[in-house]
């Protein structure tokens, strides 16, 4: 999977964020608080995130209305699927990973695991 660029990124970050369907016109004032962008530009993209199977679109009066189809938390994981497919080890990969978290992270990893280990098996 490859990583999402820059603006498909910030426009994600703003769906995820709000938690509700926005429209271009919505995401391009929001972007203009911090840069300028033009409308064209983040309606390409946002077209481009749709076909790219990252957002759905409903159109409400004549305006699409976008929202995620994946939770930030899901793409995050596609992210570390991703990264541990480049290794050839992906055990000593995961050991690297693990070493390198806080304990807070350790002890939420632990919790993780448990619950996935409860999950009835498909």
């Amino acid at each position: 999977m490859r990583r999402l660029g820059e603006l498909e990124a910030e426009i994600m970050d703003r769906l995820w964020r709000w938690n509700r369907p926005a429209t271009v016109r919505e995401i391009v004032d929001d972007i203009n608080e911090q840069r300028n962008i033009a409308y064209t530009t983040v309606m390409t993209v946002t077209n481009i995130l749709f076909h790219k199977g990252w957002l759905l679109r409903g159109m409400e009066g004549r305006a699409w209305r976008y929202t995620p189809v994946r939770s930030r938390e899901a793409y995050s994981a596609l992210l570390m699927e991703d990264a541990l497919g480049a290794s050839e080890d992906r055990p000593a990969a995961l050991v690297q990973f693990v070493e390198n978290m806080s304990a807070d992270e350790v002890a939420a990893l632990r919790t993780a695991l448990r619950s996935v280990g409860r999950r009835p098996k498909p």
